[in-house]
């Protein structure tokens, strides 16, 4: 399903030994441990754009250590993904969300973020999956009508595109942080964020669902210094010692 990113392209991608490449010769390699990289230049916003490698870690340490089962679960729940079918994570991070998903649910998994950090642990840890590095914000290499379900969980939003790769059948879950996310931290968010992302999609979709899930875990310190890291917070904010945190999510389903 992947095509060329390549300005006025967009050809279909194929796949051989090492690398993948399109009829107009356009190929982009596969990196060692999977994951393929079609980020054109003029869609870097920065010499190394999205995630760092410390933020990176830093949430991959706060999923091993359990605290954001809850969300998973709700987000689980709210997705209902079954065998089988093609599920696009744009702004997929370390994979932690659609990489579990998939193992329990046996959907196919294909992610996309900017980070090559990000995309990289990915491919790492979840090897089964398709993992892309692109700017999905400008576009998604993917055919029109490849997913039956796209997940947006607390990344950007590209309406067009999603509606795009999604089919007329499919659905599209979108998780933001609530206000009370991290409230400890960075104190209480706007409470406007989930009528603004509705109408960002009031054009190609209708919401059909909304929940919030909540949980509160007790941090050492060095876990509330990851979630310093990952939200690019200064560490000299941190506690001395642990604290009780807040993670929240609103979660959004949309139908085309």
């Amino acid at each position: 399903m992947l095509v060329c990113p390549v300005r006025d392209c967009h050809l279909v991608l194929r796949r051989e030994t090492g690398r993948w490449h399109c009829e107009r010769g356009h190929s982009f390699d596969i990196a060692r441990s999977g994951y393929v990289n079609l980020l054109q230049p003029q869609e870097r916003r920065s010499k190394n754009p999205g995630d760092t490698a410390e933020a990176v870690a830093a949430r991959r340490r706060l999923h091993d250590r359990g605290v954001t089962a809850p969300l998973l679960r709700g987000i689980a729940e709210m997705a209902a993904l079954t065998p089988g079918e093609a599920v696009l994570d744009a702004g997929c991070g370390d994979g932690f969300y659609l990489g579990s998903l998939a193992r329990e649910s046996g959907c196919e998994a294909h992610g996309v973020d900017i980070s090559i950090p990000a995309v990289d642990a990915a491919a790492r840890r979840y090897p089964e999956g398709e993992w892309v590095v692109a700017n999905a914000d400008r576009f998604v290499p993917y055919a029109s009508g490849s997913f039956s379900a796209v997940l947006s969980i607390t990344a950007r939003m590209n309406a067009p595109e999603f509606r795009r790769v999604i089919r007329d059948d499919g659905r599209l879950l979108v998780a933001l942080p609530a206000p009370d996310d991290f409230g400890e931290l960075r104190g209480t968010g706007r409470d406007d964020r989930v009528e603004r992302t509705i109408d960002t999609f009031r054009r190609d979709f209708r919401l059909v669902e909304q929940r919030r899930v909540t949980t509160v875990a007790d941090l050492d310190a060095a876990s509330v210094e990851d979630i310093l890291l990952a939200i690019y917070r200064p560490l000299q904010s941190r506690p001395a010692e642990g604290l009780q945190v807040t993670f929240s999510l609103d979660l959004l389903l949309f139908r085309p």
